[in-house]
Order: structure tokens, then sequence, then C-alpha cells
């Protein structure tokens, strides 16, 4: 014994290892051979109907998600059932897709071509109910419907087939694998008592400077890194483990400390590249709403001057009035959110003006939804479009022209229309318009059209998304549609 206590820790660990690692090779090496492979044989036995399961359900879901897009029509319910749609095809492909003589394999690949076809309906239903087309919504459904039932029921009868095939498997390998655990349960006694006689040995020389790094050890794992540091009393191996790990903890404090410094700049950086982006946009709004034509202005003022001397002051009051409340609001909201219900009044502002100017030649009529006047939009988006109506459409017609401004809900989005039965507009200019790329040569001296522009790049910025506006026209002589969609938040309307 005592010569054990001279040799040092190393010489000690590498006996002790040596013996244990003998008596472990010789049981681990027949363990692994026979246990491993039991226990990948017994993992296979139900991977087929783990798959078969894992199948069934995920086709419960791209069903029930359809089913509750349906219902809904939301775009959470639409992502949840593209993400269950691909989820299914991509466990359907795993699927054979040969013919073979087993019947098994035959039916894997009848529920592959009936889960195509399902695919398939299931998306011819969506974009069904997506274009508003009830008739085919229906059809397509109960047709997804049934394939559905005869899926669920070809891949419940192979799940089932395949259940008891692997059954008997899983019998034979239970029987070896229970022979194996009484080897196992005798080979770790033998390796127990062998390990409990070598700790005993080395107890004596190393276990209290080994507990004091254990514990202090612990401490630190649990995040506790001001521990008080070790007393390194010898320069042995566990000395020296002693001094690494006060060096360990001395350079973990120092990390953590450049690493907190690290992150607080980082932080600062990101702010401040925060801050500018939200800088540019606001400038980028702020240079798009500076576009507004200034011959309106000058037009409407010298009508106004005109009006003050052929009439009396009321009526020149109420113009100029009307005169003064428009310009007003530009320049108070010029760049600002509003209601709908203050756009709308600016429009009706700028159809008394027009009608001073014309004698009352512009014909103006609202179909607003009330329920939705509370929205918030942004502000210049809807006069600029009605002015447009009357430059382009109704302005040197040789019938009477007439605008409309309806507004209106379908599902969760905002519809604002503004269309007038004048001269309409080609495909060609819609498509300028649109791609942004309309010059100012394709437009009148008295033209808006920039502002038209103008409210296409604020919406986009403002929603954040291109699809937010769309321009519509029979053909020559067949008037103009401009349909907005705004996206509607919670508690922005009432329901009526």
């Amino acid at each position: 014994m005592g010569r054990i206590h001279k040799l040092s820790i190393r010489t000690k660990m590498i006996l002790v290892f040596i013996i244990t690692t003998l008596i472990l090779l010789l049981i681990n090496l027949f363990m692994y051979v026979n246990v491993n492979h039991m226990m990948n044989r017994l993992d296979e036995v139900y991977v087929s109907n783990i798959s078969l399961n894992e199948l069934a359900d995920t086709l419960t879901k791209v069903q029930m998600s359809m089913t509750d897009y349906l219902n809904t029509r939301t775009s959470d319910a639409m992502e949840d059932y593209y993400r269950n749609e691909q989820d299914y095809a991509g466990l359907v492909a795993s699927l054979n897709d040969r013919t073979y003589g087993n019947d098994l394999k035959l039916m894997e690949k009848n529920i592959r071509s009936m889960s195509a076809e399902y695919l398939e309906l299931t998306g011819q239903t969506i974009s069904a109910k997506r274009g508003g087309n009830v008739e085919k919504v229906k059809a397509h459904y109960e047709r997804a419907t049934e394939m559905y039932g005869y899926i669920s029921t070809y891949i419940y009868s192979l799940n089932n087939e395949q259940f008891r095939v692997n059954s008997d498997s899983y019998q034979a390998l239970s029987v070896s694998i229970h022979y194996l655990e009484w080897i196992n349960v005798a080979a770790l006694i033998l390796v127990g008592l062998c390990n409990l006689v070598l700790i005993l040995l080395l107890t004596g020389t190393m276990i209290s400077p080994l507990q004091r790094l254990a514990g202090t050890a612990d401490q630190v794992a649990r995040g506790n890194l001001e521990v008080e540091l070790l007393p390194v009393i010898s320069q042995d191996e566990v000395g020296v483990v002693s001094m690494a790990f006060n060096s360990m903890v001395v350079s973990i404090r120092e990390y953590i400390d450049r690493l907190r410094k690290s992150m607080e700049t980082e932080n600062a950086m990101k702010e401040k590249e925060l801050m500018m982006e939200s800088h540019l946009k606001d400038a980028r709004i702020k240079y798009l709403q500076a576009q507004i034509n200034p011959h309106f202005l000058f037009n409407t003022l010298n009508a106004g001057a005109q009006l003050a001397m052929m009439e009396g002051a009321e009526r020149t009051y109420r113009y100029v009035q009307n005169v003064a409340d428009f310009f007003r609001y530009n320049v108070k909201k010029n760049n600002d959110t509003v209601t709908l219900a203050e756009e709308i009044t600016l429009v009706d502002t700028y159809i008394y003006i027009l009608n001073v100017r014309f004698s009352g030649d512009i014909h103006f009529r609202k179909e607003v939804d009330e329920s939705l006047l509370n929205v918030q939009v942004p502000s210049m988006i809807l006069q600029p479009i009605v002015e447009n109506s009357v430059n382009y459409g109704i302005r040197g017609i040789e019938w009477q022209g007439e605008i409309v401004l309806s507004v209106y809900r379908i599902g969760g989005t905002l519809c604002v229309s503004v269309r007038d039965n004048g001269t309409g507009i080609t495909q060609e200019k819609i498509d300028k318009i649109m791609s942004g790329r309309l010059r100012t040569a394709d437009l009148s001296v008295d033209s808006n059209g920039i502002g038209l522009d103008n409210v296409i790049s604020r919406l986009r910025l403002y929603l954040d998304e291109e699809d937010v506006i769309s321009i519509f026209s029979a053909g020559e002589n067949k008037g103009t549609e401009v349909l907005i969609y705004i996206p509607l938040r919670e508690g922005e309307y009432r329901d009526v």
C-alpha cells in the first residue's frame, strides 16, 4: 500500500485505466457485436409503421388546413396549408413508385399515385377560393375530400398489414434481447466490483484535492464565476490541474467582460443602423410627397380671383374657405397617416373647387361603407387619383362624365375604387404607370400623373409590399377604374 502512495497520480490513473480497459474491452467486444446487431434490427422493425402514421397525420393536417382556409381565408391558414402540403409531398416522395410482386409495395405505389391527384385537387381548391369561384371551390373540395377518404383507408390497411409482419419479427428479436440482458447484468456486476476495489485503493491519495476541484468546478458550471480560487498545495498532477483550473476561471471572467463590451458596441451600431434606415425611409417618403404638381394651385387661385370679381362675397368666401382647407390639409398632413374619412373629406373639398371652376360640370358620387372610415391610410392618396380621372377621363368628353368613389371590404382587405366613364386608358400607359416609367412627356401640362406615381410609391413604402394598387380600363371611351388594396388591422373598423 505504501508503494502505491509513492506512485504519481499519472501512474495510478494509468494502472486503473489499463485494468479497467482490459475488463471492459472483453465485455464490450461481446456486447457490442450482439446488442448493437439486435438493437439495429429492433429499430428497423416498426420504422415502416411510424412512417405510415406520420404520413396519415400529415395527410389529415393538409385536409384540415385546407378546410380551415376555406372557412377563414386568413394568411395564417394559407401558410399552414402550404407548409403541410410540402411536408406531405416530401413523405409521399419516399414511397415506392415501382411495380413489385410484393402486395405491400403495390399498395405504397397506389397511395403515391392517389396522393399526387389529391394534392393537385387541394391546390385547385385553394386557387379557386382565392379567385372567388364558389362553384369550383365546392367541386374541387368535394373531390379532394373523397380522395382524402380513399388515401386514409389505403394507409390504414397498409399500416395494419405492415404491423402484422413487423410484430412477428419483433417477437423473435425480443427473445434474443432477453437472453442478452442476463449477460449484460452479470458483466456490469463484475465491472462494478473491479472498479470498487480500484477506487478504494486510490481514495487515500486523490480524493481530497479532487473533491475540492469538483466542488469548485460544479459552481462554475452553474454560472458562479466569482468562486474563490483553489489553493495549490502540491506540484503533482492534481496541483497542475488546480492551477490550470484557476487560470481557466480567470480567463473566462476576462472573456465574458470583453464579450459584454463587444455586445454593447454591436448593439449601439445596430441601433444606429436602424435609425439611419428609418431616416432614409422618411426621406424617401418626403421626397415622393414633394412631387405634387403646382399647376393645380395656380388654376384654383385664378378661379378664386375671377369668382371674387363676378359675384357676391358669400360664395367667394365659401370657395376661398374650401381652397384654404384643401391646402391646409396638404401642409398639415404632409407626412402623416390619416383616417379614410379625412381623405374622403379632402376629395369632397377638391370636387367643390373644381365645380366652381367648371360651372358644376363635375358629377361625383360616393358609395362608402361607413364602418371603414376610421382605417388609417397614408395622406394624399385619393385626391391625386380623382384628379387624374378629371384630367384624363371626363374632361373634354361629349357625354356627361361621372366619377364614382367606392369604399368596401373584401375579407381582411380594404378596397377603395375610383372609377369614371371617360376616355379610358391604354394598357401600355397602365404598364408605364405601374412600373414607374411614365415620362413627363406622356403627361399634359395640367396633369397630376406624377401624383399617381407618387401614390403608388408611398403605398408600397407604407405597406411594404408591391400589390397595393390596380388600374383597369375596358378600352377607348369605356372609362377607367383605379383600385387600392390596404390590409385591415384589428380594431380599425367596426362590424355592421
